[in-house]
């Protein structure tokens, strides 16, 4: 009896445990997706690579890219071929300037290809769209024009016309700023990045956290040049399945800060949102974050070209000061001394350019100190004028006498 009550404790720890692993995961999962890391400096050109057959029907190739490490900076995650969500294409993750910092948007699954940057990742990510497959009812059909599939392993196949790239041409691997892919999302692209996602599989983040713990993998090492630039399946680094890059994709830069100096905050993203901030003509944008601009003494925004109207209007003409209103401290004469100018609502702080409440108004800009509405006094009782106070002691010091 003991001992099967200790077997039937060990099952529950056991499941526990699980429950706490894949709890784990998904909150990994969230939080790649829900914020965004941000860097100084640029991340390396793509490699050159060419791309492992394709392991099996369902698989949908995910592209690789430069993830950060706050400890040896930029590191390689290889592409690989992904079992995919029914149903469900892939949008890769991208790199974009804006606001001082090259922010990451995390990829995500959904039922249309979104907007990754304009980054031509290859292999069917050619900046914008997908061409290298689509669902066709339950199943995936593969373009054997831009992938790699053999029919032996995959029947369901065709062959479109396009724009050949079994290797990646075009190896800037960031949007915006000096020398980045300079594109702007679509409506469709915006659209898709509104839909319904689903969760990435935790294949794909255990790949990237793998691809992390190499240090052949970082740039600093591999001078933009992994030793596994692919994999064929998530994880699967051992020789036969991995892919050595042919080629860095440009000249390698050490950059001048160590990791830690380089990193930048974390912040939320929305994906819809920092796309449509994405630059364009070399117009960089903040991609969703506003830096934080302090009131001026004129209460304008730096920059601005309004000014206030009165002390303390809380308006400006012009540009506003993104929502933040000048303080403007207490003078040491009494508000009732203020001029007529001040009996509009710009002098009461109202923030509108009508006069509001006619008997506050007089009260406060008028110079009357008595209230609007004062008692009426009574008829039956007649009023007593007021005495004046005798006349204040005028003579000087010197004629004054001597002081008992």
């Amino acid at each position: 009896m003991n001992t099967r009550l200790m077997k039937t404790h060990r099952s529950v720890i056991r499941f526990l445990l699980c429950a706490i692993v894949l709890v784990s995961l998904s909150a990994a999962s969230f939080a790649q997706i829900a914020v965004g890391i941000s860097v100084r400096i640029g991340p390396p050109a793509l490699p050159v690579y060419a791309q492992p057959i394709c392991p099996g029907p369902g698989y949908m190739w995910t592209p690789g890219y430069w993830a950060w490490n706050d400890e040896g900076g930029y590191y390689w995650v290889p592409g690989t071929w992904v079992l995919a969500p029914v149903g469900m294409l892939w949008t890769p993750g991208w790199w974009g300037w804006g606001g001082g910092f090259y922010v990451w948007h995390a990829g995500y699954w959904g039922p249309h290809v979104g907007f990754y940057g304009g980054i031509n990742y290859g292999f069917g990510y050619g900046g914008v769209g997908f061409v290298g497959g689509e669902w066709r009812g339950g199943g995936f059909y593969y373009n054997r024009a831009v992938t790699n599939v053999s029919v032996t392993n995959v029947t369901n196949v065709y062959n479109k016309t396009v724009i050949v790239n079994n290797t990646t041409v075009n190896n800037v691997s960031f949007n915006g700023g000096t020398g980045g892919v300079q594109a702007q999302a679509t409506q469709q692209e915006l659209a898709a990045e509104r839909e319904q996602h689903v969760a990435t599989p935790a294949s794909q983040i255990q790949h990237e956290q793998l691809a992390a713990q190499n240090k052949q993998n970082f740039a600093n090492v591999n001078q933009g040049k992994p030793a596994v630039a692919a994999t064929a399946k998530p994880g699967d680094f051992s020789s036969h399945s991995a892919i050595q890059a042919k080629a860095a994709g440009g000249e390698y830069h050490a950059p001048a800060m160590t990791p830690q100096q380089a990193r930048g905050p974390s912040m939320p993203l929305n994906n819809a949102a920092t796309s449509k901030g994405s630059t364009s003509g070399g117009n960089a944008t903040s991609n969703g974050f506003r830096p934080f601009t302090p009131p001026t003494k004129t209460g304008t925004a730096a920059g601005g070209t309004g000014n206030t109207a009165g002390a303390s209007t809380g308006t400006t003409q012009g540009k506003s000061n993104n929502e933040f209103r000048s303080f403007s401290p207490p003078t040491n004469s009494n508000a009732s001394k203020t001029s007529g100018a001040n009996t509009s609502s710009q002098g009461s702080g109202q923030g509108s350019g009508t006069k509001g409440n006619s008997n506050y108004q007089a009260s406060r800009g008028s110079g009357n100190n008595q209230p609007s509405n004062p008692p009426k006094s009574n008829p039956s009782r007649p009023v007593q004028p007021r005495k004046s106070p005798p006349p204040a002691h005028t003579k000087p010091p010197h004629e004054e006498g001597p002081r008992r």
